[in-house]
């Protein structure tokens, strides 16, 4: 599921957002839009110390504030936190019909901002389903498949798996070779010195290849698969649009 109301303001659910936009503001809002509206750890502190006061102001009020609240423990890396309260805003949103709040199209920002928390907190399966939810909704969002494609190389499949434990033990064999030839080669079997330092160089050479074109091929993989997808939801798209004929 896409959104999951928060059990701490699902009491507020109620609230709805007035048709009439007033003019006048509560003394509560105002003190907080005086607010560098950069300083995002003096809007979480105003917020959470007049939390109660701000649950009675009308839906508009409320809702503005805590959208901004919102969006400020994202900015503070406050991302767990930010996790609890982002659905039950994005419910608030979609009951009450807010497209659009500060030049910000709610549910997307919304959505793509979850979708970041979930991946700073290693919930990268999580957030995979959202940016492409994202990428159905709007395939042509650059953005949302930028970050998808680096939440999917994060996800570590069994190239990267099996390129890593290779050069690690292409690594480990260098070492000892190493070993061997401080204490054997050099004090007791010159002759020997080129062709060791020679095959503890390839070896080591031999495990960076590896876990480069590990590394490389992944990338090409994802970018591949991620490529397709778009494209894919975007011939959906156009394919579900009616063709108009000419009159």
């Amino acid at each position: 599921m896409l959104v999951q109301a928060s059990p701490f303001y699902i009491a507020f659910s109620t609230k709805k957002m007035s048709t009439f936009k007033s003019t006048y503001h509560s003394k509560i809002y105002r003190d907080f839009k005086a607010l560098d509206q950069r300083a995002y750890r003096d809007m979480v502190r105003f917020y959470e110390e007049r939390e109660d006061d701000i649950k009675e102001l009308d839906f508009q009020e409320f809702f503005e504030l805590l959208f901004a609240y919102v969006d400020a423990l994202f900015e503070i890396g406050s991302y767990r936190k930010h996790l609890l309260l982002v659905d039950y805003v994005i419910e608030c949103s979609i009951s009450n019909n807010i497209k659009y709040l500060e030049e910000k199209d709610v549910f997307h920002h919304l959505l793509f901002r979850k979708a970041a928390s979930l991946y700073n907190t290693l919930s990268y399966h999580k957030a995979d389903y959202i940016l492409r939810e994202l990428i159905r909704i709007n395939p042509e969002q650059e953005d949302v498949s930028r970050f998808l494609k680096k939440c999917l190389r994060k996800m570590n499949p069994a190239i990267i798996r099996h390129s890593r434990a290779a050069s690690i033990l292409m690594f480990f064999v260098a070492a000892i070779i190493i070993c061997v030839e401080v204490l054997f080669v050099r004090p007791f079997i010159a002759e020997w010195i080129p062709p060791v330092e020679l095959s503890r160089n390839l070896i080591f050479g031999f495990g960076c290849f590896i876990l480069l074109c590990g590394s490389l091929t992944h990338r090409w993989q994802i970018d591949r698969e991620v490529n397709a997808f778009v494209k894919k939801t975007v011939e959906k798209k156009e394919a579900t649009i009616p063709h108009l004929s000419n009159p």
